[in-house]
Order: structure tokens, then C-alpha cells, then sequence
């Protein structure tokens, strides 16, 4: 994948690229120390993946990242890095795939790339610069775009499954903690879901589960640990409970 950093720290960039050097499926095709050069540079190289410092000199990081989409043509992902972390929430609002803080941890990198890659594996060349579903650095939470605002953080482990509404043709999810269900936007589609992690798990062509959280199943109905044991509407497909089965060892 066609890689750039943008950083006005030299030995960031060189202490970046020898990280980098150890991903064959990363190919570092150049760097540049400004804003106004690394839009340039994003236009030559068109990457698919670029590192971006915040505090540059002739503008900030977060600035140019608004800018990138008229540079880059295609899928491309910006993970911002900094040794601040209070730039963390603009990012993201301004769609960055992730962020890393200086100095930056190897097993961190490690995290990053291989989301990175398994997002380029579903994704077509032309999909925007962002997911609807996003995870984050710290693997316990997640980042989710709403129909009502820009995005909401919420824990892993908060939640209780993901619902398909027909009547608003889009997902939601449930939260613990929340009254009613999350609603997502409606590019969201039942393998964004699935790729986040490997705890949820669908049961019906309507639900997603967190497969934590399942306690038993009585009569096709899914019963939840607390504090999900009021949720009693989901129901497991028959061929959904051959896969559910098939995934654990059953006496």
C-alpha cells in the first residue's frame, strides 16, 4: 500500500520509516515537513495510507487532513500521530482511520497496519476516506457514527447486539446504559459490523449479538447476561444456530 508521512520532525519520519520497513505490504514512497508539501505530495503518490503529524509549521495537521479528500483519489487512510492527545476527538470528527501518540509504540503500529489492511480487503477503490463503524487505538472501545450526530464513543463490551430496523432501512445497536437503540447511518451494512471484532456474531439476517453476553437459547430466543436480561426479542435462524453450535465445543 502507497504510504506517506507528513511530520516537520525528521527523526520522527526516520524513526517511522524503520518501524514501517518491517510491513512488506507497506511501501513507503516518500515524506514531506509542511502542510502546503504534503497536499503536493499527496496529489503525486495518491497513497493509501498517510501519517499525519498535528503540529506542522505553516499550518495544522488537523487543517490539511480537511483538505486531503481534493488530493487524494481513492481510498486512503490517515492515521494522525502526535505526542499530544488532545487533538484526539477532532480527528476522528474529521474522519481520521486512527491515532497514534509519539513515541510511537510498535505493537500499536502493529494494530493499526493490520486493521488498515483488513479494511483495504473490503473495501472497493473508491470508497471514502472513513467507515461509518470505526474502531480505535484502544481495542476496548469503539467509535460509531450516528443518523443524529457526529459520533458517539462507547465501550466493546456495552454492547448487547446490533438490529436491522426495516421501517428506517438502517442498522442500530444496543447499548447499555441508553434507552433506546443507537441508530447508525445507513452505509453501514451487516459486514462493517461483523469485521469490528470477533465477539459479535449474527444470529438472523436481522441480528448481530455479543456473543459475551449470551447466556442460553430457549426456543430459538436469545437470553443475555445483566444488565441485557430484559432483552428478550431476539430470535436465532436456524441455519444461524448450526453456525453458533459449530463455533463451540457442545456435549
Amino acid at each position: 500500500m502507497r504510504t506517506i508521512i507528513i511530520d516537520d520532525d525528521k527523526a520522527s519520519i526516520e524513526t517511522l520509516t524503520m518501524k514501517l520497513s518491517h510491513y512488506p505490504q507497506v511501501e513507503l514512497c516518500g515524506s514531506a515537513t509542511t502542510c502546503s508539501s504534503g497536499l503536493h505530495l499527496s496529489a503525486d503518490v495518491n497513497p493509501e495510507i498517510i501519517f499525519l503529524d498535528v503540529e506542522l509549521p505553516d499550518m495544522s495537521g488537523l487543517e490539511l487532513l480537511s483538505q486531503l479528500d481534493k488530493a487524494v483519489r481513492g481510498w486512503c487512510q490517515v492515521v494522525m500521530y502526535t505526542a499530544h492527545d488532545d487533538y484526539m476527538l477532532p480527528s476522528f470528527r474529521l474522519n481520521a482511520f486512527d491515532y497514534l501518540l509519539k513515541p510511537v509504540d510498535d505493537r500499536e503500529l502493529k494494530n493499526v497496519i493490520s486493521r488498515i489492511i483488513k479494511q483495504r480487503e473490503m473495501q472497493s477503490g473508491d470508497s471514502p476516506l472513513h467507515n461509518c463503524v470505526q474502531s480505535i487505538l484502544d481495542h476496548d472501545k469503539m467509535l460509531i457514527f450516528t443518523t443524529y450526530a457526529d459520533f458517539r464513543l462507547v465501550n466493546k463490551q456495552d454492547i448487547c447486539a446490533f438490529q436491522y430496523n426495516h421501517i428506517d432501512r438502517l442498522w442500530e445497536v444496543i447499548v447499555a446504559g441508553c434507552k433506546d437503540p443507537i441508530q447508525l447511518k445507513r452505509s453501514v451494512n451487516c459486514d462493517n459490523i461483523l469485521a469490528i471484532d470477533q465477539r459479535f456474531m449474527q444470529v438472523s439476517q436481522k441480528y448481530i449479538i455479543n456473543i459475551d453476553y449470551l447466556v442460553e437459547v430457549v426456543k430459538n430466543e436469545c437470553v443475555f447476561y445483566p444488565p441485557f436480561d430484559r432483552v428478550k426479542h431476539i430470535k436465532i435462524g436456524r441455519k444461524y444456530r448450526k453456525m453458533l453450535i459449530d463455533r463451540y465445543s457442545a456435549i
